[in-house]
């Protein structure tokens, strides 16, 4: 996450490529949303474009809607126009409305997946996704309440409006809900208590296709899961799957931009799983070609798919913004992420969770195939893919102890399995053989040592994770000795 304006400040307010997030009554406060809002504002004006304006769209949390107004009034008093969404929005139907409508941005108050105790703010750039980092440098210079024109702006319009409809008549024309219907699938959708709620199931309920929604009704408590679209969180969602008999379960985390799955006897389809299975839609079902991108922690399968469609490959580090860029200057059919976020061709460079639920249950129903036996097809084709991820509170010491170890090649071997080469683009991943890796990556900002794992058994992939775990251990502990 990248620093404030300024590094002797202590700002509560530390700008990511994708907004601000922050505790809700510690950091994130109404006059902080009026900061935030304030510098994206002025940074539009000085861009000259106060005419093309801003959206401002929020989610279901705690003072979500209260901050949306005061963001939507801060940037009306700092002379740029601005469009405040009238419901609650999913990102992706705002970064829709920002293409659609040709404005200069928008303003999503949306702490994403985080837990209920937090809010935040996204900035999206007029391409709907995103911004760059360098687009949030400039924004971050407008935090410094230093930073004011000489002549103080006239207050711009404010209105409010319906940014939902676009994209999901944009949804209409995307999807073949028809065959989605005539499939007979039978299907549940679980927002998460997000702003999700209502898109899927409305468009089901109009198209005539049998589906039931949980966790829909407004609780920004989200009791019992964090909105995040992975297990443990999704166990509702398997469970009305497999005890009402529908075909599958499709998920969205609180701003409905990543997705989850679930088969119809309740087991997880993660999103690697689901990324592989939208490219084989795309390049064979639907003949479409273009470069195929993908984050450093991502499923091989998706290079043995690009392979076989003789599709080029890029490898990115880890974050959506590396897709996102790409996106912007080259033909890119699909980009994916190890954590829920996929956009493809036709689309802002943007994670849509409620899109690819929507194509993956067409894919459904044009291959006549439940979402477990496309999973099998695909391992039949390309082999099986295990994965798991672990994450471990370590100290920064041992962290930086095992890192070094590993990459000056200390540990040739580990579970067992003999390393046969090395990258370290994002992290250190070991290869062990050509269907399996392991990945260690410490958190930018948290005591924290992502393991990444993937395999053709969920033995190797556990004895991998346990392996390294034990090393990180041992560092610690002699961190903590010294």
């Amino acid at each position: 996450m990248a620093k404030s304006h300024s590094a002797k400040s202590r700002d509560p307010i530390q700008f990511g490529t994708d907004g601000w997030r922050a505790r809700i009554g510690e950091d994130f406060t109404l006059e902080n949303a009026r900061r935030v809002a304030a510098a994206a504002a002025d940074y539009v004006r000085e861009e000259g474009q106060p005419e093309r304006g801003l959206l401002v769209g929020y989610d279901m949390r705690f003072l979500s809607p209260e901050a949306a107004e005061v963001a939507a009034a801060t940037v009306a008093a700092h002379g740029v126009r601005v469009t405040l969404s009238d419901r609650p929005t999913p990102t992706p139907a705002l970064s829709y409305a920002v293409v659609h409508a040709r404005a200069a941005g928008a303003l999503m108050v949306t702490a994403s997946h985080n837990p209920y105790r937090w809010n935040g703010v996204k900035f999206k750039a007029p391409y709907g996704g995103s911004a760059l980092p360098s687009i949030m440098k400039r924004v971050e210079h407008y935090l410094d309440r230093g930073v004011r024109p000489a002549v103080p702006p006239r207050r711009a319009k404010l209105e409010r409006a319906d940014l939902l409809a676009p994209y999901l008549e944009r949804l209409k024309s995307r999807v073949d809900l028809a065959a989605i219907r005539r499939s007979g699938r039978r299907f549940v959708i679980d927002p998460m208590y997000g702003s999700g709620r209502g898109v899927i199931d409305g468009l089901f309920r109009e198209a005539g296709i049998p589906c039931l929604e949980i966790h829909g009704e407004h609780n920004p408590l989200f009791p019992g899961l964090n909105p995040e679209p992975i297990p443990p969180h999704v166990a509702g969602l398997a469970q009305a799957v497999s005890e009402g008999g529908y075909d599958a379960g499709f998920s969205t985390d609180g701003d409905a931009d990543r997705i989850g799955a679930v088969d119809r006897d309740g087991s997880f389809i993660d999103s690697h799983k689901i990324f592989s299975i939208l490219l084989l839609h795309l390049a064979e079902d639907l003949k479409l070609t273009g470069e195929v991108v993908k984050t450093f922690s991502t499923t091989g399968m998706i290079d043995r798919l690009a392979a076989r469609f003789g599709l080029p490959l890029t490898v990115t580090p880890i974050g959506f913004k590396y897709i996102c860029e790409l996106m912007l200057s080259r033909d890119v059919l699909i980009g994916g992420e190890e954590s829920g976020g996929i956009a493809f061709t036709g689309n802002p460079p943007e994670r849509d969770g409620i899109l690819n639920s929507l194509v993956l249950a067409e894919v459904m129903a044009r291959r006549d195939r439940t979402l477990g036996e496309l999973v099998r097809e695909l391992e039949q084709q390309f082999g099986p893919h295990v994965y798991n991820r672990v994450d471990l509170e370590v100290s920064r010491p041992a962290m930086l102890g095992l890192l070094n170890k590993l990459k000056h090649h200390t540990f040739h071997r580990l579970a067992g399995l003999e390393m046969s080469s090395h990258a370290s683009l994002d992290g250190f991943k070991m290869h062990f053989g050509p269907a399996t890796w392991l990945l260690v990556r410490p958190s930018g900002t948290e005591n924290l040592l992502r393991l990444y794992a993937e395999a053709p058994t969920r033995e190797d992939v556990r004895r991998l994770l346990a392996a390294v775990e034990a090393l990180a251990r041992r560092e610690e502990a002699k961190a903590a000795r010294e």
